[in-house]
């Protein structure tokens, strides 16, 4: 989700919605002069609820990566946090970090 007093009253209120649904959140938060600088992923591996189960087509208690997404402006402030929940068995998670120098 995304800070409400960030979007209210613009044309990137609702995420998926209005002329720049579905554009992800840095170009959307550009549309608003704001800067998105960074994410973090802090993935915890646990077990899947019902819910996550019933929609992911897994057993109950099957294991996952819940993965919890926070990007951040430039000002350091969060912007849009997501939750992501993968079922290990099912897919493998890889990540890339590019080196500047």
């Amino acid at each position: 989700g995304e800070p409400y007093d960030l979007t209210e009253g613009t044309l990137v209120v609702l995420p998926e919605g209005g002329p720049h649904a579905g554009a992800g959140v840095v170009n959307r938060m550009a549309e608003i002069g704001v800067t998105v600088s960074h994410a973090v992923e802090q993935p915890e591996p646990r077990q899947a609820t019902a819910e996550e189960a019933s929609l992911l087509g897994i057993q109950k208690a099957a294991l996952v990566t819940h993965i919890r997404r926070t990007y951040y402006s430039d000002q350091g402030r969060p912007v849009e946090t997501a939750d992501i929940v993968v079922p290990a068995a099912l897919c493998e998670i890889v990540y890339e970090i590019p080196i500047n120098r």
